[in-house]
């Protein structure tokens, strides 16, 4: 399904990163030269904050077109409804498997319970696989990346060769859980032969800074894939001397670090 944004006027094609706050994931700022859209908003904590540095980012258009979660996680999602009621009841966009949970509020799968918070119960539109939103210059397409939780999803950009992951890939050096609700790690190793598949250039992640460069971000998911291969090889689990990570942390920390 093609969707086609409507917010007439602008500059040129523009991609931010908005660096996570606290527990919040990334959010991504897309704006072609008709329109504009958000990818994640974080969590309810920080939503006035993050009002203020999406209207300081947007240039000549004053709303946001639509918002695209990368799946139900608080840490992506919390924010979603304030943010989607601020800018015009700014339809917001999640995986159909993510449509009833963030509907209801549920603060369970969203792991909005282990944060101590309630999850704003969030009305959605479903998207599938293959979905697209023309803003203009700049065209995303949904990518279905199961395996961190069910409905996770990338959005690839396409005239910049560029995917937003979510907590699919949290960071360079920090590979994803499977054990939160719905994860599955089988679904992981699927979803980075997916993701090398489309010949990246560029790679932003759920709260690291961006990976630029066609040789760098093979590196990096070559990095991922051969950790998530090497834990289906050993029974579906992490390695035994790794720590283990605090329940609203989205990652595993390696023992010795990745970049050294």
């Amino acid at each position: 399904m093609v969707r086609r944004c409507a917010i007439v006027g602008c500059v040129t094609m523009r991609v931010v990163r908005m660096p996570g706050i606290h527990h919040d994931s990334n959010s991504v700022l897309l704006e072609g030269n008709i329109s504009a859209m958000l990818v994640d908003t974080g969590t309810s904590w920080y939503q006035l904050l993050q009002l203020e540095r999406i209207k300081t980012q947007l240039k000549s258009k004053k709303e946001l077109e639509g918002i695209l979660l990368t799946s139900r996680r608080y840490s992506n999602s919390g924010a979603a409804s304030f943010l989607s009621n601020e800018f015009s009841e700014a339809p917001v966009y999640i995986h159909s498997k993510g449509v009833g949970p963030l509907g209801a509020g549920d603060f369970f799968t969203t792991w909005a319970s282990r944060f101590d918070s309630d999850m704003p119960p969030t009305k959605t539109a479903p998207i599938v696989d293959g979905d697209e939103w023309k803003l203009g210059n700049l065209t995303v397409q949904a990518i279905e990346l199961p395996g961190y939780c069910i409905d996770s999803v990338g959005y690839y950009i396409v005239e910049k060769k560029t995917l937003v992951t979510g907590w699919t890939l949290p960071d360079a050096n920090f590979p994803a859980r499977w054990d939160l609700p719905t994860g599955n790690l089988i679904n992981l190793v699927s979803s980075f032969e997916k993701i090398l598949d489309l010949k990246l250039e560029s790679l932003i992640p759920g709260f690291g800074t961006t990976i630029n460069g066609l040789d760098n971000v093979e590196t990096v998911l070559n990095k991922h894939l051969k950790f998530f291969t090497e834990c289906v090889e050993r029974g579906g689990l992490p390695p035994i001397e790794w720590d283990k990570p605090a329940v609203t942390c989205s990652y595993l920390t390696p023992k010795i670090p990745w970049d050294q």
